[in-house]
């Protein structure tokens, strides 16, 4: 019975886990990003990953959310069972992409009645992928900001937005990305997670002119360690920038060795996670693709 209630405890505290009070905390966070799986095989690759991903205690882990709702179903049920199954604090991602507003509520209802309190508000890409224009749902909302200000007025939810170091695709300069953070801020953001961070120094422009804007939104940076050559195309799709020359040229060295490309790949890793921590940022956000080994290599490191 003692047991029982015990493990009650430990669930409900997770329930109203903070995640903006682990960021203000002294001690750097650690979190975790997985996507939802696509097939059994996959799903089983996920859960080896979270379980051993585990055993590091990380702040909290994001389940991100498919272009145009997707995944969404199986962003839903994955978050509630890291939730139930672990002793992980999740974070449910959420868009605007293909959405009504009562869409939306039905989701964000969804996160709270699986005991989700913890949610990341985006706008999501064009639902054509970067370089297509925009375009709202005729029912739904057209920016993030206006996202934010829905979940924070359904219920008791904390939120997080996403910022962008090397630029929004769709922003004149940094100017415009400092505003636009300041803009989601205002309507209940309590921290942000960048995209994948491979110049640091764009890190640390963003943050100071945030600072110097007089905002006081905590930015965490997010880290993806490279394993392989063809992971570095992909990723500068996925950022919409390319990849710093800094960078592709160190991996370039190694030309077809695999085994160099991944050893330089997490050195990369290791080293602007050790800057960014060194220069204050409040922790760091691991892209893990699904698996654990290179995340694993990476915290260790540090």
């Amino acid at each position: 019975m003692a047991h029982g209630t015990a493990s009650s405890m430990a669930r409900a505290e997770r329930f109203t886990r903070s995640i903006p009070a682990m960021i203000e905390a002294d001690t750097p966070t650690f979190s975790f990003e997985f996507f939802p799986p696509k097939d059994d095989a996959s799903e089983a690759q996920l859960w080896d990953a979270i379980r051993r991903l585990e055993k590091v205690s990380p702040s909290f882990v994001s389940i991100t959310y498919g272009a145009g709702g997707g995944t969404r179903d199986r962003t839903v049920r994955l978050t509630q069972r890291v939730l139930e199954a672990t002793s992980l604090t999740p974070m449910a991602h959420l868009t605007c992409v293909g959405h009504s507003v009562a869409e939306l509520r039905g989701i964000v209802g969804s996160y709270a009645a699986a005991g989700v309190r913890n949610i990341l508000a985006l706008r999501g890409d064009p639902q054509g992928g970067l370089g297509q224009p925009w375009v709202a749902h005729p029912e739904g909302l057209d920016h993030a900001d206006h996202l934010v200000a829905l979940v924070r007025g359904l219920g008791d939810f904390t939120v997080g937005v996403a910022a962008f170091p090397d630029g929004h695709p769709e922003s004149g300069d940094i100017s415009e990305d400092a505003e636009t953070l300041i803009r989601k801020e205002r309507a209940g953001a309590e921290f942000a997670i960048t995209q994948m961070v491979f110049d640091v120094d764009h890190y640390l422009r963003l943050r100071d002119e945030l600072a110097r804007r007089g905002s006081r939104l905590p930015v965490v940076p997010a880290i993806m360690p490279i394993t392989n050559a063809r992971q570095v195309v992909r990723m500068a799709q996925l950022a919409g920038q390319p990849m710093p020359t800094a960078v592709t040229d160190r991996l370039e060295r190694h030309g077809d060795d695999a085994a160099g490309v991944r050893a330089e790949g997490m050195a990369i890793a290791t080293e602007a996670s050790r800057r960014l921590l060194d220069e204050g940022a409040p922790g760091i956000h691991f892209i893990t693709m699904n698996r654990s080994s290179a995340t694993l290599e990476v915290f260790g490191n540090l």
